[in-house]
Parts: structure tokens; sequence; C-alpha cells
């Protein structure tokens, strides 16, 4: 799978600190502003069908692969799913979803992790928390280095997660971070729209 493979801003829509009609539309915002991916992530169930095919459409208009927080069911009428250390089986969730879905999966700061991860078919790679992270607080810290060894290491794409913005983001970028996978940092900011910018502003253009 190669939908990540050139990097970008990877916004991370949490549904615990944004009311579904408002998400909506920050969603829409920064999706025209040019993230390159998008996970909802809705643990409690907030959204309908209408309402994730609302997203959808928003997402296929600009090209945006859609991507469920472990809900095979909701990831079914989506581009993939992403999976946590806890969550769906990575290959439970490539026999249910077939071999196009995109499967990321949570590895923390383990390179054990991702091997097992890799060796189970996903096709991305997330590494974090670097920074302070307000949708997961107590997620085990992870340092920047362990980037720079998994880009070394894996053919799939790097994904840099937790508590990042436009102020630190760099660091995780030239730590080889080929994706920075933003929540709060984004749609908490006073314009999404100009975080985006600001974001994919710290990539290289060559």
């Amino acid at each position: 799978m190669t939908a990540l493979a050139s990097g970008g801003v990877y916004a991370l829509l949490d549904l615990d600190t944004i009311a579904p009609d408002r998400a909506l539309c920050l969603a829409r915002d920064v999706i025209t502003a040019g993230v390159g991916v998008l996970q909802l992530r809705d643990k409690h169930r907030r959204t309908d069908a209408v309402w994730r095919a609302k997203l959808g459409e928003s997402c296929q208009t600009h090209r945006v692969p859609l991507l469920i927080n472990d809900d095979l069911n909701a990831a079914q009428r989506a581009d993939g799913i992403h999976l946590g250390l806890g969550d769906t089986p990575i290959a439970d969730a490539r026999r249910a979803l077939g071999p196009d879905a995109l499967i990321g999966a949570t590895c923390h700061a383990s390179l054990d992790h991702a091997v097992r991860a890799a060796d189970q078919g996903a096709d991305y790679l997330s590494f974090g928390r670097f920074f302070v992270s307000h949708t997961k607080p107590h997620a085990p810290p992870a340092d920047p280095a362990v980037l720079t060894r998994a880009r070394a290491r894996f053919a799939q794409p790097i994904v840099a997660i937790g508590g990042i913005n436009p102020d630190n983001g760099g660091e995780l970028v030239a730590a080889g971070a080929q994706w920075l996978c933003v929540g709060h940092g984004l749609f908490a900011s006073a314009d999404p729209a100009a975080t985006v910018r600001q974001l994919r502003a710290l990539f290289p253009t060559d």
C-alpha cells in the first residue's frame, strides 16, 4: 500500500473533544487546506453511518484517505483502519476489510512492536507520543531517535504522533517522520486551515 508514501499532515479527528457537527465543518476545512490523510477517532460511537458518509464524501472529493480508529464496521465504508496494541488484530482486520484497505498500527516507542505489525501486514507504523498529548496524556513517551531507527529499518511509512504542533513538528521530520499525525494541535488551533499550511511547510519540498 502506497497511500502514505509521500508524507505530509495526518489529521486525527477525535470526537471525545469535538462535537460531531463542528467536527464535520473542521474536517472539511483541513481537508481543503491540504491534509494527506484523516483518521476518525470515535471511541464512544457518537456518529452514525449518515454522518460518516458526509465525512467520506469530503475526503473522496479531495482524494484524502479516510481511516477509522478500531471500528471494523465503520471501516467497511472507509479507506481503512488504525489499530492500537489492544485493538482488533491486524490479520483479522485484513480479512474483514480486504487487500486494498489501508491498515495502520500503533507502535509507541517499540521497534519490536513495529516488527510484529509489519510482519502482520500493517501499511504504516505510528510512533509516539513525543510531546505532552491531550488525546492520550498517559501514553508512554517516545524519543525522536526511534523515528530514525524505524525509517532505516522499515519500508512502511513512518508516522509520528503525540502533542505535535507547527513549533515542534520539524524536529520529528528531521528525525525521520514521513507523516505528522496531529489532533489537538490542529483542531484546537485558532485557524486549523492555517495550521495545516504551517505543518506542511515543515516537510522538504525537493
